[in-house]
Order: C-alpha cells, then structure tokens, then sequence
C-alpha cells in the first residue's frame, strides 16, 4: 500500500540530569531510532529545551510527540519552534495534538473545553503560524518555511483535518469500536479516512502509529500504560489493540510490513521503557 521506508521514533521523559539525558539520546540514535522525541505533559521535562540539547550529541531527527496546541499562543509557539530548530540544525519535526488529560489543563489554570472547541484552537493556532513563517519570521527557521508538521489524534474530525494539513499524520489511538471488536476495525477506518481525505486534496502525509507496548508474550504483559490510556476497556480488550505487539522480534517485524500493507503505516513511535525491546525488531526492517 505504501513504497516510503520506515521511520522508527522514541519518546523520551525521563530526565535526570544533562549528562543522563545526553546519554540516553545518545543510546537511542545508536539503537536504530531515527525521530528522539519529547512528550508533552506536566511533571515531564519542558520539550523544547530537552530536545535542544539532545541536539548537541546526536544527528537523529528530532521532534514533539507531542505538543499540547492549548498550553502555547502561536507567536511564541512559532519562537520556539524556530529557535529550536535553528540549535537543531533543521532537524526539529512538529508533533502537535489538542490534549486530553482534563487535570493537566486544570493545574495550568486553563479550561477543558470540548474536543472540538480544542480542535478549533489546534487549526487556528497552526493557519496562524504557518501564515507567520510564510511572512518571514524572526527568528527564522532552518527549515523551510518551517518545520513539517505532525498532527496526532484518533477522532474523525482531528484525523480529517490532519490529513489535510499536515505531512504527518498520527493515529493515537485505535480503541473498539464495540465488545466485537479488536481495535483492528477502528485502525481500518482511521487509515481509510486519513487515505481518501488526502487522495481528495493530492496530499501524501507519512502514517504514524503509536506503540503502547512491545512484549514477548502480550498475554502475560504488565498492562499498567496502555490501562492509563484505556481505563474503560477490559483486559482483553488491551490486550488485542493494534498498538500492543507481542512476539519475537521477528514476529512483531512480520506484523509491521503487514501494517504498511494494510493500512499504509510506516512510522512508529514506541515509549522509552520499550525503546530496547524494540530496537531488535527495528533491526529487522532495516
């Protein structure tokens, strides 16, 4: 379904100190990873900063994975970014969403409004900035006109608009649509939906996919991330989404060319407590 390679990201948010945190960027770009990125959350490091100084040791892309859009303006998002992306060296790559974990936005002193009053602000805040760097911002940005965009959700109305206006597209989550179903069905149409949405508008973004977990028997796996992420679901449930691989590395290889074939996914990102189990199926698909 799709001829782009794979690209391998790892999201990183444990910081200790400069000389653990370089290390572990280090590590990482050793291990495969093409994309070291930062989550965006509170009581995790301060992406921007953390991922400038990975720069200093790496060559690895580097991006946000991403941004809550509600916690920043666009003109001092746009600073950021450029800024960023200049220490970089032009290898910053923009992951933004629209945020979802109602007591963060309460300890920032900010509303949780509704999905789609948060989807408005993401829109606005991006036709914003883009219209800033096509005007020349300053300080510019290395790449040009600015950094590719990543925009992640799992809704229609968030995928629809990725699709549309950014190079990268990322499937957050594929839960069950009912007690039928694996979550396989819910990735089927979110792929379909970005696909067709593009085709429409001649776009081409890349298909991004996050991991929730990489085991080796996914039966007996510690569910205690993925269940932060899907309180509502059972156990089983968890256990059969499309973002829990288990196998052997060559097993979970298998399932990702399956993946790019069925649903055009070719990039993935997987969380910094799985990065070395994964680093073995990365090494399967170079």
């Amino acid at each position: 379904m799709s001829d782009r390679p794979f690209r391998f990201g790892v999201n990183l948010g444990i910081c200790e100190s400069r000389a653990k945190w370089q290390d572990k960027a280090r590590h990482a770009e050793s291990l495969g990873y093409d994309v070291l990125a930062v989550p965006d959350h509170l009581g995790l490091p301060a992406p921007f900063p953390a991922l400038a100084t990975a720069a200093e040791v790496t060559t690895a892309r580097l991006g946000t994975y991403v941004l809550n859009i509600c916690f920043y303006r666009p003109a001092l998002l746009a600073r950021e970014v450029a800024t960023t992306d200049l220490l970089a060296d032009g290898r910053l790559e923009l992951g933004l969403g629209a945020g979802y974990v109602k007591e963060e936005f309460e300890a920032a002193g900010l509303p949780f409004v509704s999905g789609g009053e948060r989807l408005n602000q993401l829109r606005d805040t991006v036709t914003e900035m883009r219209g800033l760097f096509a005007d020349g911002h300053r300080p510019p940005a290395v790449q040009q006109p600015m950094p590719p965009i990543m925009v992640a959700g799992s809704g229609p109305r968030m995928l629809r608009y990725a699709a549309e206006h950014a190079e990268i597209v990322g499937i957050a989550f594929s839960f069950p649509q009912d007690e039928n179903d694996t979550g396989h069905t819910r990735l089927a149409e979110q792929a379909e939906l970005v696909r067709t949405t593009a085709t429409a508008l001649a776009t081409d973004p890349e298909l991004n996919l996050l991991v929730l977990g990489v085991y080796p028997d996914v039966s007996t796996a510690d569910l205690s991330f993925p269940r932060q992420l899907a309180p509502d679901l059972s156990e089983e449930q968890i256990r059969t989404l499309p973002g829990l691989l288990g196998g052997s590395p060559a097993t979970i290889a298998d399932t990702l060319r399956e993946y790019r074939e069925r649903y055009g996914l070719t990039y993935f990102t997987v969380p910094e407590f799985h990065m070395e189990a994964f680093a073995e199926v990365i090494a399967r698909l170079r």
